[in-house]
Protein backbone atom coordinates (compact mmCIF):
# COMPACT_ATOMS: atom_id res chain seq x y z
CA UNK A 1 0.00 0.00 0.00
CA UNK A 2 2.78 2.43 0.90
CA UNK A 3 4.20 2.40 -2.65
CA UNK A 4 0.90 3.50 -4.26
CA UNK A 5 0.71 6.31 -1.69
CA UNK A 6 4.26 7.57 -2.38
CA UNK A 7 3.11 10.52 -4.53
CA UNK A 8 0.70 11.59 -1.81
CA UNK A 9 3.37 11.36 0.90
CA UNK A 10 5.69 13.45 -1.27
CA UNK A 11 3.02 16.16 -1.57
CA UNK A 12 2.40 16.03 2.20
CA UNK A 13 6.12 16.61 2.82
CA UNK A 14 6.12 19.63 0.49
CA UNK A 15 2.99 21.05 2.14
CA UNK A 16 4.54 20.52 5.58
CA UNK A 17 7.70 22.36 4.48
CA UNK A 18 5.65 25.28 3.17
CA UNK A 19 3.48 25.43 6.31
CA UNK A 20 6.54 25.26 8.57
CA UNK A 21 8.11 28.13 6.63
CA UNK A 22 4.98 30.27 7.02
CA UNK A 23 4.60 29.33 10.70
CA UNK A 24 8.24 30.19 11.41
CA UNK A 25 8.32 33.47 9.53
CA UNK A 26 4.96 34.70 10.81
CA UNK A 27 4.83 33.07 14.25
CA UNK A 28 3.99 36.39 15.90
CA UNK A 29 0.87 36.65 13.70
CA UNK A 30 -0.49 33.13 14.29
CA UNK A 31 -2.87 32.32 17.13
CA UNK A 32 -3.27 28.65 16.15
CA UNK A 33 -1.91 26.34 18.85
CA UNK A 34 -2.19 22.82 20.20
CA UNK A 35 -5.60 22.41 21.78
CA UNK A 36 -7.33 24.89 19.47
CA UNK A 37 -9.85 22.83 17.52
CA UNK A 38 -12.27 25.44 16.20
CA UNK A 39 -11.49 24.49 12.58
CA UNK A 40 -11.52 20.72 13.16
CA UNK A 41 -14.72 19.70 11.41
CA UNK A 42 -15.88 16.43 9.91
CA UNK A 43 -14.75 16.98 6.30
CA UNK A 44 -14.52 14.88 3.16
CA UNK A 45 -11.34 13.51 1.64
CA UNK A 46 -10.08 12.38 -1.73
CA UNK A 47 -9.59 8.62 -1.98
CA UNK A 48 -5.81 8.87 -1.74
CA UNK A 49 -6.10 10.80 1.53
CA UNK A 50 -8.75 8.43 2.86
CA UNK A 51 -6.56 5.42 2.12
CA UNK A 52 -3.49 7.09 3.63
CA UNK A 53 -5.48 7.78 6.80
CA UNK A 54 -6.87 4.21 6.90
CA UNK A 55 -3.37 2.82 6.37
CA UNK A 56 -1.96 5.00 9.16
CA UNK A 57 -4.76 3.88 11.49
CA UNK A 58 -3.53 0.29 11.17
CA UNK A 59 -0.18 1.38 12.65
CA UNK A 60 -1.76 2.41 15.96
CA UNK A 61 -2.21 0.14 18.99
CA UNK A 62 -5.43 -1.93 18.81
CA UNK A 63 -7.10 -0.10 21.73
CA UNK A 64 -6.58 3.27 19.99
CA UNK A 65 -7.89 1.88 16.70
CA UNK A 66 -11.00 0.60 18.47
CA UNK A 67 -11.65 3.95 20.20
CA UNK A 68 -11.15 5.92 16.97
CA UNK A 69 -13.43 3.61 14.98
CA UNK A 70 -16.09 3.84 17.67
CA UNK A 71 -16.04 7.65 17.45
CA UNK A 72 -16.15 7.38 13.64
CA UNK A 73 -19.29 5.24 13.80
CA UNK A 74 -21.13 7.99 15.67
CA UNK A 75 -19.66 11.01 13.86
CA UNK A 76 -22.18 13.56 12.62
CA UNK A 77 -21.83 14.86 9.02
CA UNK A 78 -21.45 18.52 10.06
CA UNK A 79 -20.07 17.84 13.51
CA UNK A 80 -16.57 17.92 14.93
CA UNK A 81 -13.91 15.70 13.42
CA UNK A 82 -14.10 12.14 14.80
CA UNK A 83 -10.33 12.28 15.39
CA UNK A 84 -10.68 14.98 18.06
CA UNK A 85 -9.87 13.84 21.58
CA UNK A 86 -9.71 16.59 24.22
CA UNK A 87 -9.39 19.21 21.44
CA UNK A 88 -6.36 17.45 19.92
CA UNK A 89 -6.06 15.28 16.83
CA UNK A 90 -5.62 11.60 17.69
CA UNK A 91 -3.77 11.10 14.38
CA UNK A 92 -2.01 14.47 14.08
CA UNK A 93 1.04 13.13 12.24
CA UNK A 94 -1.23 11.54 9.64
CA UNK A 95 -3.82 14.32 9.26
CA UNK A 96 -5.08 15.23 5.77
CA UNK A 97 -3.64 18.13 3.78
CA UNK A 98 -6.52 20.51 4.51
CA UNK A 99 -5.89 20.04 8.23
CA UNK A 100 -2.22 20.91 7.71
CA UNK A 101 -3.05 24.20 5.96
CA UNK A 102 -6.12 25.20 7.98
CA UNK A 103 -5.86 28.61 9.58
CA UNK A 104 -2.98 29.71 7.37
CA UNK A 105 -3.62 32.24 4.59
CA UNK A 106 -4.90 30.53 1.46
CA UNK A 107 -5.48 32.07 -1.94
CA UNK A 108 -8.60 30.81 -3.64
CA UNK A 109 -10.55 31.95 -6.63
CA UNK A 110 -14.19 32.89 -6.37
CA UNK A 111 -16.19 34.34 -9.28
CA UNK A 112 -12.95 34.97 -11.18
CA UNK A 113 -11.45 36.98 -8.34
CA UNK A 114 -8.57 35.96 -6.07
CA UNK A 115 -9.48 35.95 -2.38
CA UNK A 116 -7.24 35.36 0.61
CA UNK A 117 -8.82 33.57 3.54
CA UNK A 118 -7.39 32.57 6.94
CA UNK A 119 -8.44 31.99 10.53
CA UNK A 120 -9.84 35.26 11.91
CA UNK A 121 -7.66 34.81 15.00
CA UNK A 122 -4.53 34.98 12.82
CA UNK A 123 -2.96 38.08 11.24
CA UNK A 124 -5.12 40.46 13.27
CA UNK A 125 -4.64 44.08 12.31
CA UNK A 126 -2.67 43.17 9.18
CA UNK A 127 -3.83 45.04 6.07
CA UNK A 128 -1.90 43.06 3.45
CA UNK A 129 -0.02 39.78 3.40
CA UNK A 130 3.22 39.11 1.53
CA UNK A 131 3.06 36.41 -1.15
CA UNK A 132 5.30 34.04 0.83
CA UNK A 133 2.66 33.93 3.59
CA UNK A 134 -0.06 32.62 1.27
CA UNK A 135 -0.80 29.08 0.05
CA UNK A 136 -2.27 28.83 -3.46
CA UNK A 137 -5.24 26.56 -2.76
CA UNK A 138 -6.20 26.07 -6.41
CA UNK A 139 -2.69 24.90 -7.25
CA UNK A 140 -2.59 22.61 -4.21
CA UNK A 141 -5.99 21.14 -5.07
CA UNK A 142 -4.90 20.57 -8.68
CA UNK A 143 -1.83 18.65 -7.46
CA UNK A 144 -3.90 16.63 -4.99
CA UNK A 145 -6.50 15.86 -7.66
CA UNK A 146 -3.80 14.64 -10.06
CA UNK A 147 -2.24 12.44 -7.38
CA UNK A 148 -5.69 11.13 -6.48
CA UNK A 149 -6.44 10.19 -10.12
CA UNK A 150 -3.12 8.33 -10.42
CA UNK A 151 -3.86 6.55 -7.12
CA UNK A 152 -7.35 5.50 -8.25
CA UNK A 153 -5.98 4.16 -11.54
CA UNK A 154 -3.27 2.17 -9.74
CA UNK A 155 -5.32 0.90 -6.81
CA UNK A 156 -8.83 0.22 -8.08
CA UNK A 157 -9.94 -2.10 -10.89
CA UNK A 158 -12.65 0.45 -11.78
CA UNK A 159 -13.44 3.96 -10.65
CA UNK A 160 -15.11 3.98 -7.19
CA UNK A 161 -18.74 5.13 -7.05
CA UNK A 162 -17.99 7.72 -4.37
CA UNK A 163 -15.61 10.52 -5.35
CA UNK A 164 -14.95 11.56 -1.75
CA UNK A 165 -15.26 9.99 1.67
CA UNK A 166 -15.83 11.54 5.06
CA UNK A 167 -13.08 11.17 7.62
CA UNK A 168 -15.34 8.71 9.46
CA UNK A 169 -15.79 6.61 6.31
CA UNK A 170 -12.02 6.60 5.81
CA UNK A 171 -11.46 5.45 9.40
CA UNK A 172 -13.94 2.62 8.94
CA UNK A 173 -12.35 1.29 5.75
CA UNK A 174 -11.02 -2.23 5.96
CA UNK A 175 -7.94 -2.39 3.78
CA UNK A 176 -7.05 -5.60 2.02
CA UNK A 177 -3.46 -5.69 0.79
CA UNK A 178 -4.69 -7.14 -2.53
CA UNK A 179 -6.22 -3.76 -3.33
CA UNK A 180 -9.88 -4.25 -2.43
CA UNK A 181 -11.64 -2.13 0.17
CA UNK A 182 -14.82 -2.76 2.08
Amino acid sequence: MEDVLANYYSLVNKVDDLCRQIETEFSDQLACHSGCSSCCRHITLAWVEAMALATALQKLPPNEVEAIRLRAQYAKPNGPCPLLVDDRCAMYDYRPIICRTHGLPILREEAGKGLIDYCPSNFQGVETLPGNAVIDLDRLNTLLDSINRVFINEFFASKPEQERLTIAEALLLEIDTTGDTT
